[in-house]
Formats: C-alpha cells, structure tokens, sequence
C-alpha cells in the first residue's frame, strides 16, 4: 500500500445528471443551470451536465437541451453529456456539449433493464455515435455493472476487460468502470483498475462509485492506490439508478474532497465552495442529502468550549 499520496486525484462532478435522474421532485430548469454554474466555480475539469435520452424514460432531465444552452461557460470546464444513440448524439451536439458518454453495462440483465437492448445492440448503436461525433468532441464510454450486477451477481472480469479493449478498438477514448449499485470492495477493485490499466492509460480512466453499501471511498483509496486518478462524484451523495434495486447515491463529492485534503491528495477543487453549495441540495430536491461533511463540517471548523469547562 503506497502511503505517500502526491499524485493529483481529479474529480469529476456528476450531480447535475447522475444525481438528479433519480429525483422525485422536479427541479426547475434555471435551478439546474445555477447549480451548474456554482459547481463551475469550484475547480472541477468535467461536469456531466445532462443527458440527453427519452423523456419518457427519464422524465427528471427532460429539458437537457435548455439546460445546455442556459449554463455560464468555463472555458476550464468540460460540459458532458450522457446519450443513448446516435439520436441523443445529434441533440447533444447540437447543445454544443464537449463530451458525450455513452453506457452499456457488462450484465446483459442490466443492459435491457436499463438501455432496453441487449449489449450487442447496443455497441452497434455505440458505432453510430462515433462515426457521428468523433471527429467533433471527445467520447467516453462507460462500462456499466463492471463490479456486480444486481439480477446476475458478478461478473466476470475477463468480460469487463473485453468491453474495455472493444471500446477503445471502436475510437473511444475515454473509460470509465462504474459501480452502478455499489457491490464492489476493494480487493476487487484494486484487481480489476490493474488489469484495466493494461489497455488504458490512467488519463483515460475514471472509475464511478456508489456508496451503497458503506464502501465508496474506500473503493477510491483501492482504485488509486493500483494507479486510477480520475473519479466521478456528485455532490451531496445525490443519485441512483432508477433501472437496478437498492441503488442509492454516488459518492459524495465534499466528502471524497475533505478525504483527499485530509490525507494531503491533491484535488484541485474548493472544499469550503463545495460544502455552500451542498448545504443549498436539501431546498433543491426536498429532502435530506447522504453527505456527511455538509453535516458536520471540516475537522478544522473547530467550536468554543461549553462554559462549563471554561469554569473548572
């Protein structure tokens, strides 16, 4: 285990699109962009602002067309989009979003609970996209279930692996694994990002995790300690799958950037930024958020002595 944590873990935020898909309580389009642009303030390289899928499917996004075009632009920003098909695609570009993500999970469950076609269905799908938008913006593909899948259990490494080397052979770029319902541990992770990083550079590769089951930030220690140094995050903890049983939230970004800056890893994002901004999530989407910083505050926020002790 490497205790001499120096290399820069970057972090990248997935609220805006992970974190609300899920939510009940709609959130208005203007109150979409003002988080945005609160979260472009912070430090962070990519944000995945929306997606761009049927509405019918994920009702909670349904305007990423106005959000895209109502966001303040930083120009050390990456505004990315998730898409389904080369028709989500087009809408995105259209958007002008600078990075598209497309998902298949390694489970063929997943895939048709989620995407509504089998895996093969989806890469030929995925080839679409590329021959359209390659040439205009960066994609990067996301290998959903790598860890566990919910209705199939584990799954195998060697298909995760496969998936990874198909997509870069297709001209994607970018990599990401992603815990969907947060049955990875570290051991596997530590495992699986070795492997992976055999057929990808770690500029490349990020890795999601959920935090379903208590593991999520150990799971980041795991991952960058075997060499990962891209992570997603959403602030607040927000997110879920709405299409696998039990998926609560994504790891919490104020919370794996108090992690970093207590263990002195470079993160390059403004924590005390983030935790204001966290503390505003409970008005957004109506109810409390998983994250604990925003609760309880850095280690360095200390409090004045009762009276009683000032006394003895």
């Amino acid at each position: 285990m490497n205790f001499e944590y120096k290399e820069p873990l970057i972090v990248q935020e997935v609220a805006p699109r992970d974190g609300l898909q899920i939510e009940k309580q709609w959130v208005e389009t203007e109150d979409k962009i003002a988080l945005i642009d609160g979260l472009s303030a912070c430090g962070f390289t990519r944000i995945e602002a929306g997606s761009f899928v049927s509405p019918k499917a994920i009702p909670a996004l349904r305007d990423g067309d106005a959000v895209f075009n109502g966001i303040r632009r930083d120009p050390g920003v990456i505004y990315v989009a998730l898409v389904p098909n080369v028709k989500g695609g087009e809408r995105a570009l259209a958007a002008n979003a600078d990075e598209l993500n497309l998902v298949m999970s390694a489970s063929q469950t997943h895939n048709r609970a989620n995407m509504r076609m089998s895996c093969e269905s989806s890469l030929a799908g995925f080839g679409d996209v590329v021959r359209l938008a390659a040439a205009t913006v960066s994609l990067n593909a996301t290998v959903a279930t790598a860890f566990g899948c919910p209705f199939e259990g584990q799954i195998d490494e060697e298909r995760v692996v496969s998936i990874v080397r198909t997509y870069r052979e297709m001209g994607i770029t970018g990599i990401t694994l992603a815990d969907t319902t947060g049955m990875a541990n570290p051991r596997q992770v530590a495992r699986l990002v070795a492997r992976v990083l055999e057929h990808v550079p770690a500029a490349d590769l990020t890795l999601h995790f959920h935090n379903t089951r208590g593991l999520g930030l150990a799971n980041v220690l795991a991952a960058y300690d075997a060499g990962a140094r891209r992570f997603d995050a959403a602030l607040g903890g927000l997110g879920g799958c709405p299409f696998a049983p039990g998926a609560s939230g994504n790891i919490c970004t104020e919370d794996l950037v108090n992690m970093c800056e207590e263990m002195g890893i470079p993160a390059g994002v403004d924590l005390q930024k983030l935790i204001a901004l966290s503390r505003t999530l409970p008005a957004l989407v109506g109810h409390e958020v998983p994250g604990q910083v925003a609760k309880a505050g850095r280690n360095c926020d200390l409090h004045p002595a009762p009276d009683y002790v000032r006394t003895i």
